[in-house]
């Protein structure tokens, strides 16, 4: 990870919007900015200053992890220690991550700051907006991250069969990805089947899959913190007419999606490039999450690919590429991609058989 370069370029993104100093709360983006990975923590950066504070738990890993910030080793009572953290740093305000500290939590970073004469400042989308654009060290852990993700899916594939349940199905993959050099799974692992595939979202039960059901597995592996997407609706048993006619729409969905979404694209151009076909084919009241969402060290983080965004699609982004269907009376089809635009085209980074 090369720090140095990243907090030059948050330096620079400091000081377009006159931000004197920038307190680092929310976890991926310490992680980002520093490459250090402990639970605990805090950044504070300056134009001329870049400090780490930590526990007594993390301090050699901070070290070890971070050796372009001077380390800051605190206790457990916020009110001991904070106030000598921000204090000497000549300035008057310092701006905090709004989304990611309680109203509890400002208060108490107020009451410390406040008689130091430094007021605090909300801001957010800062470090979140550097990490859209993803340098080449990033673009190999997101595709070592999909190789594992995609080796589960043909794992799978070959020995799942009917009369397993959703449980038994969503534990052979996660133990596979874990064995397959994978750390802890950035989300939990998706099995639905049958009607359980209307849910998106559905958290695998022991419902028991049977030889017609539509089955949803949406997974990711994770490769030295960064993250892959990637779901594929298969049957294990027999294909049904109404699954091929609803697979087929979807897949034409996502393929339309990877060949016309191009950099310069609003969120939302992009997103009727999938969506239309759906639309089109009687089933746009059937689709109702985006169709894409950037991945890097969170599952979920910008560009979004949806009906209402705004976020213009450039070079060197990484992103899922994920139409379905869901039918309540039926289940349902997805078919997911992790991607990223290069040369202002898609290059799509999963290889899981569709």
């Amino acid at each position: 990870m090369d720090a140095s370069n990243r907090l030059k370029k948050l330096r620079g993104a400091l000081a377009d919007r006159n931000i004197a100093a920038l307190l680092v709360s929310n976890p991926d983006n310490r992680y980002y900015l520093s490459g250090f990975s402990g639970s605990a923590g805090y950044l504070l950066i300056t134009a001329d200053k870049a400090l780490l504070a930590t526990d007594s738990r993390y301090v050699e890993q901070a070290k070890q992890q971070s050796p372009d910030y001077r380390l800051f080793e605190h206790g457990a009572e916020l009110e001991k220690w904070l106030g000598k953290f921000i204090c000497g740093l000549g300035v008057n305000e310092i701006s905090f991550e709004s989304d990611n500290i309680s109203f509890r939590h400002y208060s108490q970073i107020n009451t410390i700051a406040e008689p130091l004469g430094i007021t605090l400042a909300p801001v957010n989308g800062i470090v979140e907006t550097l990490r859209t654009i993803k340098d080449a060290d990033e673009l190999s852990l997101i595709q070592k991250a999909a190789a594992i993700s995609d080796a589960a899916i043909e794992y799978i594939r070959s020995m799942g069969r009917a009369g397993m349940s959703e449980l038994e199905v969503a534990w052979e993959i996660e133990k596979f990805m874990r064995e397959h050099g994978s750390q802890a799974i950035p989300f939990d692992v998706i099995v639905a089947a049958g009607r359980n595939a209307a849910m998106p979202h559905h958290k695998p039960c022991d419902y028991v899959i049977k030889e017609s059901d539509p089955v949803i597995i949406d997974i990711g592996a994770k490769c030295s913190g960064y993250v892959s997407d990637v779901t594929r609706t298969i049957n294990l048993g027999l294909e049904t007419e109404q699954f091929s006619h609803i697979y087929n729409i979807v897949l034409q969905a996502q393929l339309s999606a990877q060949t016309n979404i191009r950099a310069g694209m609003s969120g939302y151009e992009a997103d009727r490039t999938a969506r239309s076909i759906i639309e089109t084919a009687g089933y746009g009241d059937k689709f109702g999450h985006g169709v894409g969402h950037g991945i890097g060290i969170a599952v979920h983080e910008s560009p979004r690919i949806g009906a209402s965004s705004q976020d213009i699609l450039q070079d060197n982004m990484v992103f899922t590429i994920e139409p379905g269907i869901y039918l309540p009376d039926w289940g349902g089809v997805r078919i997911e991609d992790s991607a990223v635009l290069q040369n202002g085209r898609i290059r799509v980074l999963s290889t899981a058989n569709k």
